[in-house]
């Protein structure tokens, strides 16, 4: 949820890496609600160094405003310093997805994103999430609720359960 939400806010063409043997992938269909399936450019990859090198060159090249990247393996520090080169390069914006515990030194950012079960609404919100932001090299850390408002297309701040 947090790629598309920035997928919707950032101008521009969004690109979706992942590599060949992850066998899960993203549906047009399941994000329409948060973009136009048509911004959205899917690419696979054989390898954590393949994904890497296309992340850099469409970061580099101005040509889409998000690159995602969905990474098994810790991202070193050149890997990690030559992809923020490249976003500020082309004026782009670089999302890797990681396992829980991994991650690179080199990033601006960490955030932990979880979904939040809503007792009030029960099942039927799948929107409900708890955006942690664990690590700011320019600011400071925080905890938000935010549920997706598909009517306005925005996020909604929302009071934790019980509050």
């Amino acid at each position: 949820m947090f790629a598309f939400v920035l997928t919707t806010h950032l101008r521009g063409g969004a690109m979706w890496i992942r590599e060949n043997w992850e066998t899960s992938q993203i549906n047009p269909a399941g994000f329409a609600d948060f973009a136009d399936p048509s911004r959205l450019i899917r690419c696979i990859t054989q390898n954590q160094t393949e994904t890497l090198a296309v992340a850099e060159e469409a970061l580099r090249s101005g040509a889409v405003s998000l690159v995602i990247m969905q990474l098994s393996q810790p991202v070193g520090l050149t890997e990690g310093r030559r992809l923020q080169l490249a976003a500020r390069d082309g004026d782009a914006t670089g999302l890797a997805i990681i396992p829980e515990g991994m991650g690179s030194n080199a990033v601006e950012t960490r955030w932990r994103c979880t979904p939040v079960f809503d007792p009030e609404t029960g099942a039927e919100d799948s929107t409900l999430q708890r955006w942690e932001l664990i690590k700011n090299k320019s600011g400071t850390l925080g905890v938000w609720h935010v549920r997706w408002d598909t009517a306005a297309r925005r996020l909604v701040m929302v009071s934790p359960a019980g509050k």
